[in-house]
């Protein structure tokens, strides 16, 4: 979508509808196609002045906003639940369907993030910044044995 045209170029149409051309003589004076010349000088006799009309989609009018507090509640009960969870919760408790990914986007709009935790050591960061280049493996030490279990949580 293009952007409006400038707020000076609609106040030098204003003072040529003023000083009494008409829409579509100011608007070839100030090199405006004329529907525009016609649809500022409407706007100007209604309104007063010819404004940009306010463009994109309107924050807060999507299907999921009113469903905030829903997604923090179950979000603070457990949060590690996946998004299709989410989305079937959200089904079973209001009726509205929603795709996952919607949920992901409204719910990264809103600030939440999600961070993997995975159950091996980190290695200690180096000390030498020549040594931080290519990969680093970890030390045998810290790497789990397949006869061990890890709980996670």
């Amino acid at each position: 979508m293009s952007a409006p045209l400038p707020d000076a170029l609609r106040a030098r149409f204003q003072r040529c509808i003023e000083e009494g051309s008409s829409g579509r003589a100011a608007a070839l004076r100030l090199k405006l196609s004329p529907s525009t010349g016609a649809r500022w000088a409407l706007a100007i006799r209604r309104t007063g002045r010819a404004e940009a009309a306010p463009q994109g989609r309107p924050k807060g009018k999507g299907k999921l906003d009113p469903h905030l507090g829903f997604f923090a509640e179950i979000i603070a009960q457990d949060g590690d639940i996946t998004m299709p969870e989410l989305s079937a919760a959200l089904f079973d408790a209001t009726r509205v369907r929603a795709h996952p990914n919607a949920i992901g986007k409204f719910l990264r709009k809103l600030g939440y993030t999600y961070k993997k935790v995975t159950g091996r050591h980190r290695t200690p960061p180096c000390q030498d910044k020549a040594a931080t280049r290519g990969l680093v493996q970890a030390p045998h030490s810290s790497r789990i044995e397949a006869s061990e279990t890890l709980c996670l949580y």
